[in-house]
C-alpha cells in the first residue's frame, strides 16, 4: 500500500503502548490502561500527549504546584511533546522534532517513527533503544478519531 503524508493527519487515540524486549517480553511502561492522543497537523505540526490512569490530583487544588513528591508522581505518570514533523513517504517514516517537552531530555531531540498504517489503524514504533543493558522496542497503536 502507498504511503503518503496526508494519511497520518488528523487526530489518534492511544489503544495501546507496550514495549517488547528481545525475549519477547512485553511491559506497559504507563500501564495497560494509559490513554493519550496525537495530532498531525496539514501544517506540519504535531503533539503527542499520553498518561497513566489514576493519577492524583494536588491535595492543595493548585493547578502548577503541589508537593514535591505530588509533582513528581504527577509527571511520572505523563509523557508529552510537540514540534515539527516531517514525513518519508517511501520508507513509511515520520520523524518527530521535540521542540517543546515535558521531559527536559528530549527538548531538541529528533525521532524517527516506523509507521504502518491499516485503515483507521497506526502502529508507530520506534528504533529499538537500551535499557539496563537490555534491548527493548517500544511499539504505540493509534486509531483514527472522527470528528
Amino acid at each position: 500500500m502507498e504511503f503518503k503524508k496526508e494519511m497520518v493527519i488528523g487526530v489518534w487515540s492511544l489503544v495501546s503502548y507496550h514495549v517488547t524486549d528481545a525475549e519477547g517480553n512485553k511491559t506497559y511502561p504507563m500501564g495497560e490502561d494509559c490513554t493519550g492522543y496525537i495530532m498531525y497537523h496539514h501544517e506540519g505540526f504535531m503533539s503527542a500527549q499520553m498518561m497513566s490512569q489514576g493519577r492524583s490530583a494536588y491535595a492543595s487544588g493548585a493547578l502548577h504546584t503541589g508537593t514535591k513528591e505530588e509533582m513528581a508522581a504527577a509527571a511520572e505518570g505523563y509523557l508529552a511533546y510537540c514540534g515539527p514533523y516531517e514525513v518519508d513517504e517511501e520508507n513509511k517514516i515520520v520523524t518527530h522534532h521535540m521542540a517543546v517537552s515535558m521531559n527536559p531530555t528530549w527538548l531538541g531531540d529528533t525521532q524517527p517513527r516506523y509507521v504502518n498504517l491499516t485503515d483507521d489503524i497506526l502502529d508507530i514504533s520506534a528504533p529499538p533503544i537500551i535499557v539496563d543493558g537490555k534491548v527493548q522496542n517500544s511499539s504505540l497503536v493509534w486509531k483514527r478519531l472522527k470528528v
